[in-house]
């Protein structure tokens, strides 16, 4: 593999600090994760990894890569991320009896201006880490690959094209958790990589990976510029509750938004309903939807907006589900009922739906179904553009469009200048 690297242009790799034994930490985060070049830091360590189970199956590396002998991971199968979390923590607790697990923490590629949120797998065990930086000082970035911009084949193209590719390994010191640390894995998570951006200098960001996914979304309704969803998302976050986990209960949420006929309730009433204690990250998410000002919400709205981050590309899903929540009993609603409906999936203060409403109905009888919005929405697949976008979207206080995302890079919308890190938070859709 040494030889491999060489002959890639990557002479030498600058090692800093020491790389700590397997018994006094079991576990390695790397980060930033930028490149399927990070296998360098694997190569030279000879420590196991984390890695999709689709891997196995490349040929030449997924035979090479067993001798590590990896913890493979279906992202799709939640039962296979529970087992790796228990296969990680048995293997971690073997006192130095196993080769240390090297875990990229972020969970993807980015392009290294920020680290994103930490996934917790490395640190639920609470054993000590051994964080480990790893930098490419090139003046000419190849290196970076992320879902967009140049493919894999083009990124080793490019850097072979490199007489010289300069990579850096640093070794921080073993990080040992507190008590505090083991109970909670995400204060864990995050206070180690609060330690790897000093290190690195660069900034943090609390979205992660799939806000990202959820902001380019391939459903009808693609989320403009200005959503406050991404938010929502990380305040469903913030509250213990995993979109991924809760798409099961969307039909219970439902049908209990449903019962209550769009009455709207206070913050201790919306507590009850979510089954969580009252807290300043939950007052967030409550003010999103607090529009009017009288402390009050109408938790059909949390709902609509639940199951566009639990399922951002079903589109007509959503839809359903909110027709069933907010038509009459003949199933129909109004102009206004779609209104509430459009904006909180989109996630905007403002949104004209009358030339969209007139379209769908079409025997001009005021109402509709969702018989009728589907039918309109197979017809004409890309009604939002026409009837939603782009105009009517964005805030008339905004000076310019927004920046496009970046090439090869993480969103703009998520660099840390926008992020919303160290602001305060938003408080309502306007904002």
């Amino acid at each position: 593999m040494r030889t491999m690297w060489f002959a890639g242009g990557f002479h030498w790799v600058v090692v800093k600090g020491q790389q700590a034994p397997p018994s006094e930490a079991a576990i390695l985060t790397l980060a930033p994760h930028s490149s399927y070049f990070d296998a360098i830091a694997v190569t030279m360590t000879m420590s196991s990894i984390v890695m999709k189970a689709e891997s196995r199956n490349i040929p030449i590396w997924g035979t090479l890569i067993k001798y590590i002998r990896p913890v493979f991971v279906s992202r799709s199968d939640q039962d296979s991320r529970r087992k790796t979390v228990e296969e990680i923590r048995r293997r971690a607790q073997s006192n130095g009896k196993w080769p240390q697990i090297m875990i990229f923490p972020e969970g993807t590629c980015t392009n290294r201006t920020c680290l994103i949120t930490f996934k917790p797998g490395a640190f639920i065990p609470g054993v000590p880490v051994q964080p480990v930086v790893l930098r490419y000082p090139n003046k000419l970035d190849t290196i970076t690959w992320t879902w967009q911009g140049p493919g894999a084949l083009k990124i080793l193209w490019l850097t072979l094209c490199q007489f010289h590719n300069r990579v850096e390994i640093e070794f921080l010191p073993v990080y040992s958790p507190s008590d505090e640390e083991k109970k909670d894995p995400a204060l864990y998570a995050s206070n180690v990589r609060r330690v790897m951006a000093e290190a690195l200098g660069v900034s943090v960001t609390d979205y992660t990976y799939d806000d990202c996914q959820l902001a380019l979304a391939e459903g009808q309704l693609r989320l403009p510029a200005d959503t406050c969803l991404l938010e929502f998302a990380r305040l469903v976050r913030g509250l213990g509750l995993k979109p991924e986990t809760l798409e099961k209960d969307l039909d219970k949420y439902s049908d209990r938004a449903q019962t209550q006929g769009g009455r709207r309730v206070g913050l201790p009433e919306f507590a009850e309903y979510l089954g969580v204690p009252v807290s300043d990250t939950l007052q967030d998410l409550f003010s999103l939807f607090d529009e009017s000002g009288d402390d009050t919400m109408d938790p059909r709205e949390y709902v609509v907006a639940l199951s566009v981050v639990c399922r951002p590309s079903r589109t007509l899903d959503t839809i359903q589900l909110a027709f069933r929540m907010y038509g009459s009993q003949d199933g129909c609603i109004d102009e206004g009922a779609l209104s509430s409906i459009l904006k909180t999936a989109l996630g905007v203060a403002e949104l004209t739906v009358t030339d969209l409403f007139r379209a769908i109905d079409e025997e001009e009888t005021g109402r509709i179904t969702f018989a009728d919005f589907r039918r309109f929405a197979e017809a004409f697949p890309d009604f939002a553009e026409e009837y939603l976008y782009p105009d009517q979207t964005r805030p008339e206080s905004c000076p310019q469009t927004p920046p496009a995302p970046a090439p090869n890079g993480f969103c703009a919308d998520f660099s840390p200048e926008n992020s919303g890190v160290g602001r305060k938070p938003f408080r309502k859709k306007l904002d």
